[in-house]
């Protein structure tokens, strides 16, 4: 059998990477990914994707443990497939413009069109602009058609209490861009902090990774080696925003512009979404 053992990180003092058992429940060979078939194409409008992924590996948990982490590569390449099909072009910026960190033990290896994605973004991954730089340039017209965060434990590092994130969201809806974001990525959203305190996204509705699972079975599974200092669905309520979900199941929520998903599972239903939302027009499937 399988073991549950977090498998140790040499490159870092007390890391880990999800244990072999883990990784046998949650990576699959191959995704969902429907060829983006009968996808509708962008007529009007800007045209690009805000790509924010964060460019940290290491997560600390509780008792002085990391947890080895970075962007989930499903959660990132699937709504991109969509939205590339869809004639949407992609930028992608880090806070340091140093390289996006994946989470490369969960890439489905037999899957070629994800592979053919990540070929094909791989160079954006690792020469990405600088969040600050974009940040400061936005407008009412800049060619932004949407801001996409995806998951992954890794943003759960550095993109909650970031002011340039905070900026880059403030602007999406002040301007009416989507927000798209998945599992562990809406920790985002707790940056978008107005001048008066409160969030931005207060009252809005949001499908997330469960608590339940960071809190409990990943733990014991070995996928987490420790407990995490803070979980997301619990920051986002206490933001004053709408948690729809304690499971995993693939579930995809729209509230106004804020389109998200709760887990790997929700990528190519999400990245449907996105494009339905962005085109105003539906699959011809």
């Amino acid at each position: 059998m399988a073991s549950k053992e977090p498998v140790r990180d040499s490159a870092e003092h007390n890391a880990y990477f999800p244990s072999e058992y883990s990784l046998g429940q949650y990576v699959a060979p191959t995704t969902d990914f429907d060829g983006a078939k009968g996808v509708p194409t962008v007529s009007s409008g800007p045209r690009k994707i805000l790509t924010v992924l964060t460019d940290e590996r290491y997560l600390p948990l509780q008792d002085d443990i990391y947890f080895s982490t970075g962007n989930h590569p499903v959660e990132t390449l699937l709504p991109l497939m969509h939205l590339r099909a869809a004639g949407y072009e992609t930028d992608v910026a880090t806070f340091s413009g140093n390289l996006a960190k994946f989470e490369l033990w969960a890439m489905p290896e037999k899957d070629d069109a994800v592979q053919q994605a990540w070929e094909e973004l791989r160079p954006q991954f690792e020469r990405p602009q600088t969040l600050s730089e974009i940040a400061d340039g936005l407008g009412e017209d800049s060619d932004y058609a949407a801001v996409f965060i995806p998951g992954g434990h890794g943003a759960t590092i550095n993109l909650a209490d970031s002011p340039e994130v905070g900026r880059v969201l403030a602007w999406a809806l002040e301007n009416e861009r989507p927000v798209i974001t998945l599992c562990h990525g809406p920790a985002a959203l707790l940056s978008a902090v107005g001048p008066d305190g409160k969030n931005l996204f207060a009252g809005y509705e949001v499908t997330v990774f469960p608590d339940a699972l960071d809190s409990g079975p990943n733990i014991e599974i070995g996928y987490l080696p420790g407990r995490m200092t803070w979980l997301v669905a619990d920051g986002l309520t206490k933001a004053g925003l709408t948690v729809l979900n304690d499971d995993m199941t693939g579930k995809v929520h729209k509230d106004r512009r804020l389109l998200t998903g709760d887990s790997p599972l929700a990528s190519n239903a999400l990245g449907r979404l996105a494009v339905e939302t962005l085109t105003g027009s539906t699959y011809a499937d």
